[in-house]
């Protein structure tokens, strides 16, 4: 018999943060609880997000902030345009507080080295 979850939005939305304000919080934690947000078929609240950059500064992991932005951004899937500057404008003031700069302020979503097609060549 397979157990159903009863934990509605506003419970599941106060673990993640609860979990990612912790003080003890270390990066392999950190890492597993990002990664168990990254597998699930929703987009985190920005007030997870927050708290996620925040357990990133406490860990003193820079390029992790970066990328958990990366893949919010992918988990926005074809709405992208319409979730993720929301995302970042909820979360700006928490980005400008601890310093972090999203992947497009970094120039990451641009391919450095790209090539243009050979089908696009004339």
């Amino acid at each position: 018999m397979s157990k159903h979850s009863t934990e509605t939005d506003e419970e599941f939305d106060r673990r993640y943060e609860t979990f990612f304000n912790r003080a003890d919080i270390d990066g392999w934690e950190l890492r597993k609880g990002m990664n168990d947000i990254c597998g699930m078929d929703l987009v985190p609240e920005p007030k997870i997000i927050s708290a996620a950059l925040k357990a990133c500064r406490r860990v003193n992991d820079y390029a992790l902030a970066v990328r958990f932005l990366e893949a919010v951004k992918e988990k926005c899937g074809s709405k992208v345009n319409e979730i993720y500057p929301y995302i970042i404008q909820e979360v700006r003031p928490t980005l400008t507080e601890l310093g972090v700069d999203t992947p497009e302020e970094l120039g990451y979503d641009k391919p450095e080295l790209a090539l243009q097609s050979v089908f696009d060549m004339h």
